[in-house]
């Protein structure tokens, strides 16, 4: 079995960023097949949808903006990895990015305003020092 505490904090949290991608898919695609039904997600999805509701929506959402800043975490982890820049500011800000990207999803999905913008904020703070730290 391999030594995983021999692995920098930055590549730690890109195995775990994984696992958040993965749920957050799954609660997204959960949530909307809660809303169509079983039949529209085993279907070819044809035809214009109808509006999602809130909590499949925001789910939508939140998995979008997600997708948004995850390539830019993926590639300031895998660049300090490679160019041995990990530790220091690089992560700390990989464990801001991290944190904020757990919390904001509660945040969104249940409608809570300014502090889930102010959550996202410190998620992009956190791959500012990821940047930081790789320039």
């Amino acid at each position: 079995m391999p030594d995983h505490t021999a692995l920098p904090t930055e590549l730690i949290l890109l195995g775990w960023s994984t696992v958040m991608l993965f749920a957050h898919i799954m609660l997204q695609g959960q949530l909307v097949t809660r809303e169509r039904g079983v039949d529209w997600n085993a279907g070819a999805r044809d035809g214009a949808e109808t509006p999602l509701g809130d909590y499949a929506g925001r789910a939508t959402r939140a998995l979008a903006n997600f997708q948004e800043t995850y390539p830019i975490f993926v590639a300031l982890a895998l660049g300090l990895a490679v160019t041995g820049r990990t530790g220091g500011i690089g992560a700390i800000g990989a464990i801001l990015w991290f944190v904020a990207r757990i919390v904001y999803v509660p945040l969104y999905l249940f409608g809570v305003k300014y502090v889930r913008s102010l959550c996202w904020l410190v998620s992009i703070l956190g791959l500012l020092l990821m940047l930081i730290r790789f320039l």
